[in-house]
């Protein structure tokens, strides 16, 4: 089996843990916030077989249909995260609501604190895991994950706090204003989410440091050519896409302009991983800068 489709395999079986731990405190304290702690885990459940379905469609070899692989399959699971998040955000701030209105004292909170905390202490493990190996594979789905598993840390922790505050304090209805806080931010992660999904469809360009790197590999390994132009770049999943222009000398051989796009592209490829590159070759008077080698 992939890497990736074991990590994302590993998740859905953490995110089955985490859930039944953490209903297990709800059904100890019948807090609110816990509540909606647990609601928020049966997301991540959801998303983490979305995610493994899209690893996997990902992994596909280009066919006739899809000449250029099935990558971006990975965006579309980030983009169907986001939308269960902002559905979890909503049905919390419905159980937050009715919560306010007739509040209800806690039940054994230190017992279901003490689950919840140990819930959250596994998600914050494995959330790591999809974080340090996510990127290094660029996988977004691997990478969503984690983004709404650390949303998921951080909430629990704020949960914890605030529910222990309503076992000490006896305000009951702070449990459904911790649980409304809870939900807000949620919806604010769901958002950040379907946006840089929407970008990765929509053939969004690397950040600018992989761009400048793109350029300065291109520089650095395009002597005997007069220069490179309209350099473009994109991600889909876990490839970058580069395309270029390289003008040479009129007089260089169809063979040592071909050793010399061999030559970037094997630079190119042991910095930026996973890249696809495309290179059309120009004759000098297509040069845009005469006389220098620059990289635009």
């Amino acid at each position: 089996m992939d890497r990736t489709l074991r990590l994302a395999l590993g998740s859905i079986a953490v995110g089955v843990a985490v859930f039944g731990l953490k209903y297990l405190a709800f059904a100890v304290t019948g807090s609110v916030a816990l509540y909606s702690d647990a609601l928020e885990s049966i997301i991540n459940v959801a998303t983490a077989v979305a995610a493994f379905f899209a690893v996997r469609l990902s992994a596909v070899p280009p066919d006739d249909n899809h000449p250029y692989g099935h990558h971006k399959a990975e965006y579309l699971s980030a983009v169907t995260e986001g939308v269960l998040i902002i559905i979890a955000a909503l049905a919390i701030l419905r159980e937050a609501y009715f919560g306010y209105l007739d509040p209800h004292p806690l039940d054994a909170a230190v017992e279901g604190l003490a689950i919840n905390a140990l819930a959250s202490v596994i998600n914050a493990g494995w959330c790591l895991v999809l974080f340090r190996y996510g990127r290094r594979w660029h996988s977004p789905a691997l990478v969503a994950d984690a983004r709404h598993l650390w949303t998921d840390v951080v909430t629990s922790g704020g949960v914890i706090v605030g529910v222990a505050l309503v076992a000490i304090t006896g305000y009951t209805r702070l449990d459904s204003i911790i649980a409304a806080l809870v939900a807000l931010n949620i919806l604010w992660s769901g958002w950040k989410l379907m946006r840089e999904s929407i970008g990765g469809l929509m053939d969004e360009a690397p950040p600018p440091e992989v761009v400048n790197r793109v350029k300065e590999v291109i520089s650095t390994h395009a002597a005997g050519a007069l220069e490179a132009h309209d350099v473009r770049t994109r991600h889909a999943g876990r490839l970058t896409f580069i395309q270029f222009h390289l003008v040479v000398p009129g007089a260089m051989t169809v063979a040592e302009s071909h050793a010399l796009c061999d030559r970037i592209e094997a630079a190119l490829h042991r910095d930026i991983e996973d890249s696809v590159i495309t290179i059309h070759v120009e004759p000098e008077e297509k040069a845009k800068h005469p006389g220098g080698v620059p990289v635009l």
